[in-house]
């Protein structure tokens, strides 16, 4: 078994013991045992009531987070003509139409969010099987298949995290970075909490929030006091 490092064994240490944290203690605790070298991402999962095998208990949406995620998203659109000069106008990294298409069969996917008018749907929906499992997938429920392209690059770049349920009815985001201030990385962790809750679909019978938990991307987890974190 692998020696653990200095950095990890303090990390362990600092979490030992603790559990069901306000949202500002483990935000501190997070920052105060994240070392890495570089700016690492505060991770929030949420273990959810629910089946995704089920449609009616799928959960997904997209928020708006009050302080960004603090990182560059690369936004690829697909649109033409007035359409593709708003996007570009918008700051999308990424327009084209069945020359984007070929560029991303050939495997080239040099974007992190894909945006596409409602007319260019038949163009991508030949690319279900690439961008599907990458969660890549342009889709109507979270403002990706909208004529309104200004609205969803600059959405995109904006600070907007898309939320989908995984199979084992778990939410995993990034909600901030280690570098912002309590305050900020309090606000989106609770504004993460609240779409999720507010996404619960009709097919949820019992307890629908489970757990939520905290983490940086290099340290150890904790999990966090329900009524802390669905608190407004």
């Amino acid at each position: 078994m692998a020696k653990l490092g200095k950095r990890i064994k303090a990390a362990n240490a600092a979490f030992e013991g603790k559990s069901n944290l306000s949202v500002e203690d483990a935000v501190k605790l997070i920052k105060g045992a994240a070392s890495a070298k570089f700016d690492e991402t505060v991770e929030i999962a949420m273990n959810l009531g629910v089946d995704p095998r089920h449609a009616d208990q799928m959960v997904r949406g997209v928020v708006a987070l009050p302080n960004g995620t603090g990182k560059t998203v690369r936004v690829a659109v697909f649109a033409r003509g007035g359409k593709a000069d708003e996007a570009k106008a918008a700051g999308a990294d990424i327009v084209g139409a069945e020359d984007l298409m070929e560029t991303i069969q050939s495997g080239k996917i040099e974007f992190d969010r894909c945006i596409a008018t409602p007319d260019m749907m038949p163009l991508v929906g030949r690319l279900g099987k690439i961008l599907g499992p990458r969660n890549l997938m342009p889709n109507p429920k979270v403002g990706t298949v909208t004529m309104d392209v200004k609205a969803a690059v600059e959405g995109a770049k904006g600070g907007e995290v898309q939320f989908k349920v995984e199979k084992a009815g778990v939410i995993h985001a990034g909600v901030g970075k280690v570098s912002f201030d309590e305050a900020k990385l309090a606000q989106n962790i609770r504004a993460f909490v609240d779409a999720v809750s507010k996404a619960k679909p009709s097919g949820a019978k019992g307890t629908y929030l489970k757990k939520v938990s905290l983490s940086s991307t290099m340290g150890p987890g904790v999990s966090l006091d329900l009524a802390s974190a669905t608190a407004h």
